[in-house]
């Protein structure tokens, strides 16, 4: 019986009985089913196990999160199944991944529209919850039938691998031919044995009642696979197995081999049988059967890219050689560490606390990298930590709660701009490490701060005359004050909101080695390197006398970096201001900018990958400086000189001479001051001097435009038809549908096309003349990750052996019809909204 074969009766396993949806429920025997898309609970009238449905909502992954009551350091089979039959009436069945918590089970990819797709698993849990999530790779909206979890003894598939086994197979013989397969409730785990028919063999059964629980039977297997089984022709031949679906040599798999002597023959004769796999012996000795005992073979094998079974009688023995069952599994490998359990169990409680509602918030917090949730960082070395984490402006309320001390290895925290009540928690400040922000909470107070307000209270009445004069007096004191500040900077207050940052003349000095390694060079003046006395490498900007960034600037630099904090904003280290001399000192970025990188002078290509990660790390800090902080922040010259790359190409925005701070984000500057550089600019800002947001999505529009075709903005090229502004030279090649020609070349056609179309697409969507026909940078950001995803996955698929290729889709980008899927209207204007 091939694999579809299998599919088809799986699926008349697990529907035909199921007339009604379905809902789920978890007994405390273990037991969590979920018939997905159902209305109303139902009773199985196979199983009797009550159900549950849980819907999914939108997002690129999107988890069921099972919580057995016996918790971890259990053994569960989990399985899932999925049956397309054109639901949606669109004949284009989708294609997903599964992931069974951080790390790839399986991928969903259907032949044809009515394929059915079961998967399996026997899994060790390590906590209390069990994720199984669908990942979107751009090929069509994943969906699930029915999923299941059933509780395992210790006993149960013990293997020498602790690793989860994915089943491949399970096969039973000799039954009827009106019997297709035996599932619940002869298998008490609800496994559906197969029938398989084996050539040049002989069905054998008995009608004895076989008590499955009256013998040593680990596995479970049901009564009625041990009631049937098969035999060799005679003596001298052998029963040949042949399992080649979905084997290679990359993988280590897994083998159970069934054999139960039911023969009353064997009490006067002996049934003597040895086994082989691919030719191999895999027995010390051949084993001799007994009258109602069940032997178990199980063995791993590896580099494999076929499986042939051959079970023969040795020339002792006075019965021929027989098999009741077998299974074949593939171990799965565990290439991602889960988040630390303390701290995935900590965020998830304060999810649930404050009621926080964003929706990538499932599954593991930090792992896989690209699915890491919002607003948090995590440590990259070993099981992964929470080191950051910013609920800035998400209407948290009520006071700070006790979870969040247990964040041990937390250095930032930010919680400024909710309404939280109550005493500031001492325990945040006994975090060594914790640097925490509780600014725009007014009902938060400090515990000596809080007593006084409670006894002042009896006081306000009557001095409520009082307070009114004070109050005058202030205002007052305000107006003079804000007309003071319309004449410039006060120095005073940016100084001592800044003195831990303060160097001196003499430490820069002395970190430079008196500015011996200058490294570069730019409008505002030269750049040196510079080492710590902790010996971090640094970079300070000497602001020089002829720059056009002068004190107010520079002054609101150093205001605007001590108080923004983003993993992908250049981190500030302090500032100088001594007499002439004006320096800035940030963490060094070895890889330098990205102009740099992208410069046809650069012999080291950036990669197709490489490209997208940064594009992701950049739209990160623009939507922390636009939407993650109040007031938000609109940078006016983003440029890819302004983008610095770390050692681990890592993509951060620098320079935040020009920054402006708006009163709300929806405020616009009407601005007389020159912002911006030329190829960057905005030019609905050109034109009507109206500052807002969306004039850095422009500008970070035609940043993407560059990565992807690896050219500057403004072309000068000899020839009339490269003149002008980049953007009008990709909107000609568009409309021709050439992708080819837009990529840049140095690539050598190493890219996802599907990732490059949605790349393209949505640097176009940043770039229209009319500022309110542009997306938030926080759509532009979902829209990247989708870029990202689609090259992730298909690195992933073609690392894939190609033995799997009969299950996959070879074509591993999407044609031009395929782009309607991404939400791209025509071949002419891949960029229309």
């Amino acid at each position: 019986m091939n694999i579809a074969s299998e599919w088809m009766l799986l699926f008349l396993a697990f529907f035909i009985p199921l007339q009604l949806p379905s809902l789920l429920a978890s007994t405390d025997t273990g037991y969590i089913n979920i018939d997905c898309g159902a209305e109303e609970a139902y009773t199985d009238s196979d199983s009797n196990i009550a159900q549950h449905i849980e819907k999914l909502p939108d997002g690129v992954r999107n988890c069921y999160t099972l919580t057995p009551k016996q918790g971890k350091n259990n053994k569960y089979l989990v399985r899932a199944f999925f049956a397309y039959r054109n639901y949606d009436l669109k004949h284009t069945p989708p294609s997903f991944d599964v992931y069974l918590g951080v790390n790839h089970w399986n991928t969903i990819e259907f032949g044809d529209l009515y394929m059915y797709f079961p998967i399996e698993v026997t899994h060790f849990a390590l906590s209390d919850t069990i994720s199984v999530c669908l990942v979107n790779i751009g090929k069509g909206v994943p969906f699930i039938s029915s999923l299941e979890l059933w509780l395992l003894t210790d006993s149960t598939y013990r293997t020498s691998s602790s690793f989860p086994l994915d089943i491949l197979t399970r096969s039973t013989f000799s039954m009827s031919e009106d019997t297709l397969f035996v599932r619940f409730e002869d298998d008490v785990y609800d496994r559906v044995w197969f029938n398989r028919i084996v050539g040049n063999s002989k069905k054998i059964s008995t009608s004895a009642t076989i008590d499955s629980y009256g013998i040593e039977n680990t596995n479970k297997l049901p009564s009625q696979v041990l009631k049937t089984a098969i035999q060799s022709l005679s003596l001298n031949s052998s029963l040949e197995i042949y399992f080649n679906n979905h084997t290679d040599s990359s993988h280590v798999y897994y083998i159970n081999l069934y054999f139960f002597e039911f023969d009353q023959r064997v009490t006067t004769q002996k049934r003597i049988v040895d086994v082989t796999f691919n030719d191999k012996s895999i027995l010390t000795d051949p084993f001799t059967t007994q009258h109602l005992k069940l032997v178990t073979i199980v063995q791993n094998i590896t580099q494999a890219d076929h499986l042939r079974i051959s079970i023969k009688a040795t020339p002792e023995s006075d019965l021929p050689a027989m098999i009741n069952a077998f299974e074949v599994y593939r171990v799965l490998s565990l290439t991602n560490s889960a988040t630390y359990q303390e701290d995935a169990d900590t965020i998830l409680k304060i999810k649930h606390i404050y009621g926080i509602p964003i929706i990538n918030w499932q599954g593991d917090p930090c792992i896989p990298n690209h699915f890491a949730w919002e607003e948090l960082t995590c440590s990259s070395d070993g099981t992964p930590r929470i080191i950051s984490l910013n609920l800035s402006s998400r209407g948290l309320t009520g006071p700070i709660d006790v979870s969040f001390s247990r964040f041990s290895e937390l250095q930032s925290l930010d919680l400024s701009y909710n309404k939280l009540t109550g005493e500031v928690p001492e325990f945040l400040a006994q975090l060594s490490n914790l640097k925490f922000l509780l600014e725009r909470n007014p009902g938060l107070c400090l515990a000596r701060s809080c007593k006084t307000k409670k006894n002042l209270v009896p006081l306000i009445a009557s001095i409520a005359a009082s307070v009114a004069v004070l109050v005058m007096i202030v205002l007052t004191f305000l107006m003079i004050r804000r007309i003071k500040k319309k004449n410039g900077v006060s120095k005073k207050d940016w100084q001592e909101k800044s003195d831990k940052y303060v160097f001196s003349l003499r430490d820069v000095n002395r970190i430079t080695n008196n500015f011996k390694t200058k490294i570069g060079k730019g409008g505002f003046g030269e750049v040196y390197l510079g080492t710590m006395q902790d010996g971090r490498d640094v970079a300070v900007k000497l602001l020089s006398q002829t720059s056009r960034q002068g004190d107010r600037e520079f002054h609101s630099e150093v205001n605007l970096l001590t108080i923004v904090h983003h993993k992908n904003l250049v981190s500030f280290v302090g500032y100088c201001d001594e007499g002439d001399v004006k320096a800035l000192i940030y963490e060094y970025m070895d890889q330098g900018n990205l102009q740099g990188l992208l410069s046809g002078r650069n012999p080291n290509v950036l990669k197709w990958s490489e490209r997208l990660q940064i594009a992701v790390d950049v739209a990160l800090g623009l939507d922390y400086l636009h939407n993650g902080i109040r007031p938000p922040v609109v940078h006016r010259d983003l440029k890819t000189s302004n983008i610095l790359l770390n050692k681990k190409m890592q993509g951060k925005i620098s320079d935040f001479g020009l920054c402006r701070p708006f009163i709300n984000e929806n405020d616009a500057h009407i601005s007389t001051i020159p912002a911006g550089t030329f190829g960057y600019l905005d030019p609905e800002f050109q034109r009507t001097g109206k500052l807002n947001k969306k004039s850095d999505v422009y500008s970070f529009g035609v940043i993407l435009l560059e990565l992807i075709t690896g050219q500057r903005p403004i072309k000068e090229e000899a020839s009339l038809e490269n003149k002008g502004h980049l953007l009008h030279w990709v909107n000609r090649k568009l409309k021709n549908g050439d992708i080819k020609s837009i990529v840049d070349p140095r690539l050598r056609g190493e890219y996802n096309t599907s990732s490059a179309w949605k790349f393209i697409e949505t640097a176009m969507g940043c770039v229209p003349p009319k500022a309110i026909q542009r997306p938030d940078i926080s759509e532009v950001l979902s829209e990247l990750k989708i870029c990202l995803n689609l090259n992730q996955q298909q690195t992933h698929t073609r690392e894939r052996s190609e033995t799997e290729s009969s299950r996959r889709n070879p074509n591993n980008s999407l044609d031009m019809g395929s782009l309607n899927s991404l939400g791209i209207e025509s071949t002419a204007g891949p960029y229309a909204r």
